[in-house]
């Protein structure tokens, strides 16, 4: 993935009725660790690293860049959002020059089944929308991954293509803040 590019990280962090969508500090990096650990999370992308591997790894304050937010319930770190740039090797594409913004999320396990992705992936779209106007974004998923698959459904995502890729199915799907009145 590469960075956004010219979109400027929000002025202040965005709030929702139950979030605050922020840039990560150097308090969230335990929730960093865990989220990566966690084999609930790591379900679909590939299995939990190990911990003590992380705990070398991972930067005192992870994650800090333009369109990479922590989702933070009550002072606490619940999950991560990035929109990112598609790198032009990815096989599937929605635009001719590629390099469209692509979304992901991770949240822990303990969050789950509350709405929060719901919530704070439509927050960071709309942010996303205000700084690039009309420019679609991506979200490719396994087919096997319901939770994945309904959340993409609820934020208006639509399927673009299904293919496969590392031994697994998955889903290709493309939003966009462009209405037909635009």
């Amino acid at each position: 993935m590469t960075e956004l590019g010219p979109v400027v990280w929000p002025a202040a962090p965005i709030r929702t009725e139950r979030l605050v969508l922020r840039e990560s500090e150097a308090r969230d990096r335990a929730a960093f660790i865990e989220l990566f650990a966690s084999p609930q999370v790591g379900t679909y992308i590939g299995g939990p690293r190990p911990r003590d591997e992380l705990a070398r790894a991972v930067p005192e304050v992870p994650g800090r860049r333009p369109g990479h937010f922590v989702v933070d319930l009550d002072g606490a770190m619940i999950g991560t959002i990035e929109l990112n740039r598609r790198d032009a090797e990815h096989r599937s594409h929605v635009r001719p020059d590629a390099g469209e913004a692509e979304l992901g999320y991770l949240f822990l396990p303990e969050a789950w089944g509350r709405g929060y992705a719901t919530e704070a992936c439509a927050a960071a779209l709309g942010w996303f929308a205000d700084a690039r106007p009309g420019e679609p974004v991506v979200l490719c998923t396994q087919t096997a991954n319901d939770r994945s698959m309904r959340l993409a459904a609820r934020l208006g995502f639509t399927e673009v293509q299904r293919f496969e890729e590392w031994g697994a199915e998955q889903w290709m799907g493309v939003w966009s803040s462009a209405t037909p009145s635009d």
